[in-house]
């Protein structure tokens, strides 16, 4: 799981956009461009027949005073409800700054330190292990080495993702993987 960003200059904060019943059609653009349309959770290209929900991060909150930007979230319909119901406390919220150096990436799975219950909770609300979640992550990112060698890409790795982004966007999944495994920050490379 990449860190997710909130922009203090967002047109959520700067209009004051609020999540109410009925249709949030603004919200979810916005937080759809602001994730460059990819799911928070699985880190998967959301596409135009994607179910997609504006997730709330700590379901407590919703509807409350409480309830703002930083704790709404565009994910996937099926990654959401898989998302565990029982809500852990404390936690490392998806946007926290140390993110990437807490929720370690180590081979297709997210580990910690033993002494942070913040992160361990992460990885056990949303699953992160799971071990469907696990194989798919390490199938991409096998399936991309192959790609890289076969077509020439060895040693500009860089530039092979460049291609993906700018012709088959929706082939890009698992921006830590990919940062980890070839130490790409591919996130940035994409425009905004």
């Amino acid at each position: 799981m990449k860190r997710i960003i909130k922009y203090p200059n967002s047109q959520i904060v700067l209009q004051n956009i609020i999540y109410k019943k009925g249709s949030n059609k603004r919200l979810r653009s916005i937080l759809l461009r602001e994730q460059k349309n990819f799911c928070a959770y699985t880190e998967e290209y959301i596409g135009i027949n994607d179910a997609v929900d504006i997730e709330h991060f700590n379901p407590g909150l919703k509807y409350t005073a409480n309830d703002s930007y930083e704790n709404w979230f565009m994910v996937k319909h099926k990654p959401n409800n898989a998302k565990r119901t029982h809500w852990l406390e404390p936690i490392l919220y998806p946007t926290d700054e140390n993110l990437e150096e807490r929720l370690i990436y180590s081979d297709g799975y997210f580990l910690h330190k033993p002494d942070d219950i913040e992160a361990k909770n992460l990885i056990d609300l949303l699953n992160l292990n799971d071990e469907i979640f696990v194989k798919n992550r390490k199938k991409y990112i096998e399936r991309r080495k192959e790609i890289i060698i076969s077509r020439g890409f060895q040693g500009n790795e860089k530039a092979y993702f460049e291609e993906l982004i700018n012709l088959e966007i929706d082939y890009i999944k698992y921006f830590r993987a990919i940062q980890e495994e070839f130490n790409i920050d591919i996130w940035n490379m994409i425009p905004l």
